[in-house]
């Protein structure tokens, strides 16, 4: 969703509150909610404080994000405040280090509101962003640069391709002509202002897969798909596998497909590489087909939120140490009659929205609580139903390589039982892997990751 479209230029203020209680009224005070029926800016920021004091809206990185859905016609509104020297809040140490509010508003209606959190997130998240946008002294040179962040416009100017450059991605089209490839995959990430593959591959799909790019690069003619990879391993084939995964839940790749990949080091400027991949045979024939990929009831943005927090924990582990852990996705229902609860249930009582895999203020709860033995059981459609279960599948036969724990043998054993898809992370070596009517597949391989 783009984001920027919803950002006025007189909804970006400097705040002169010292508290958060009245920097948030300030932010309301910017936002025309009066033509609202029913609304009134004390009652909203009544309801905005309520659910900071239920679960921190501070995600880092100097960044709040108070948010609410609220009964108004426009889908969304956003409003964006600065402030020099933090905010103080009920005696919490971590608000001082706030330096951007950015609230938003939403309709009851949105149907994209998680995605939309999710999408605001993943741009705190980038650090070229936030350098971009504590480099703005000036309001109007902020306003500029929050606007084009959110547009997904570069900073630097697109570098043209060298001799060399050109080379490889005619030779790149001419192999995937060759291979009669459907596909072309450019590592977009090679390139620090973006990459232009231009007609270089008129007649293929083509398919970026980028770190932080925005949903504006498919605006752009020649980009026909955007795999965003929210991975801390370094190496390009294990982002090109988790990538190829992601496309196959997605439905932009197949199990008859066979792709053309072009990569270098990242913000080198350079490719180096042209991999082909034929899907049917990197993934095997159960794993690859598309009404086969995920369970009935799992949505494709959920498999990729959980990837990315089991990525993150694989390669960061918890205040310094390994941790393993266990995601089991799918019908909720079917997989309790497998599991029984080791403690009392955390995300009992709380509402859907606020434990849904997608909402981003649940990755540190998600990362908090992975250090507990047992399972976390997540419903398809990514609310939380568990954590620390334990799954008491029964030990149907499957083939699993040396040094894998019960971790693993329990998540083979309840994709074989029931139609459900599991995510395990290793403890001791760190290795991701996900498991589908028993049969494992490594997304991350542990060598990899101690060497990233």
């Amino acid at each position: 969703m783009r984001i920027d479209r919803y950002i006025a230029q007189s909804r970006v203020i400097d705040l002169k509150s010292t508290d958060f209680e009245s920097a948030v009224s300030e932010l309301i005070e910017v936002c025309d909610v009066t033509k609202e029926r029913g609304l009134t800016k004390k009652g909203l920021v009544a309801d905005l404080l309520d659910r900071e004091r239920q679960m921190t809206t501070y995600l880092g990185h100097g960044v709040c994000l108070p948010h609410a859905r609220v009964n108004m016609k426009r889908p969304y509104m956003v409003a964006v405040g600065r402030c020099a020297n933090g905010l103080a809040y009920d005696g919490h140490s971590e608000y001082q280090d706030i330096r951007y509010i950015f609230l938003l508003l939403a309709s009851e209606n949105a149907r994209s509101y998680l995605y939309s959190l999710a999408s605001l997130a993943r741009v705190f998240q980038d650090k070229g962003h936030m350098d971009r946008l504590r480099a703005a002294e000036k309001l109007s040179d902020f306003r500029k640069e929050l606007k084009q962040v959110f547009a997904g416009e570069e900073s630097q100017p697109r570098r043209r391709h060298n001799r060399f450059n050109n080379l490889i991605l005619r030779e790149a089209a001419k192999i995937a002509k060759g291979a009669q490839c459907t596909s072309v995959l450019v590592f977009a990430d090679t390139f620090g202002g973006g990459v232009e593959v231009g007609k270089v591959f008129k007649g293929f799909k083509t398919v970026l897969i980028a770190h932080g790019t925005s949903d504006a690069a498919t605006e752009r003619e020649e980009i026909d798909a955007v795999i965003p990879i929210r991975s801390y391993s370094n190496h390009r084939f294990s982002q090109l596998r988790s990538a190829v995964l992601i496309g196959l839940t997605r439905g932009i790749f197949s199990s008859q497909d066979r792709l053309c990949c072009i990569g270098g080091l990242p913000q080198s400027n350079q490719f180096d590489s042209i991999t082909v991949v034929d899907v049917e045979r990197e993934f095997d024939t159960m794993l690859a087909s598309k009404s086969d990929m995920l369970p009935a009831s799992v949505k494709p943005e959920v498999i990729e939120r959980v990837l990315a927090i089991a990525t993150e924990l694989a390669v960061e582990g918890r205040e310094g140490h390994p941790v393993g852990c266990l995601f089991a996705l799918g019908n909720a229902e079917q997989i309790s009659q497998y599991t029984k609860p080791l403690i009392l249930n955390p995300f009992y009582g709380y509402k859907d929205e606020d434990r849904n895999i997608l909402n981003p203020f649940m990755d540190e709860t998600v990362k908090e609580l992975s250090s507990i033995d047992g399972a976390f059981i997540i419903r398809g459609d990514g609310v939380l139903i568990s954590a620390g279960s334990l799954i008491h599948a029964p030990d149907y036969t499957h083939e699993l390589h040396s040094g894998l724990g019960s971790r693993h043998a329990a998540a083979a054993s309840i994709t074989q039982a029931i139609d459900c898809l599991c995510i395990v992370v290793s403890g001791s070596t760190g290795q991701v892997t996900l498991f589908r009517h028993g049969k494992m597949l490594p997304l991350i391989e542990k060598a990899l990751i101690r060497n990233s």
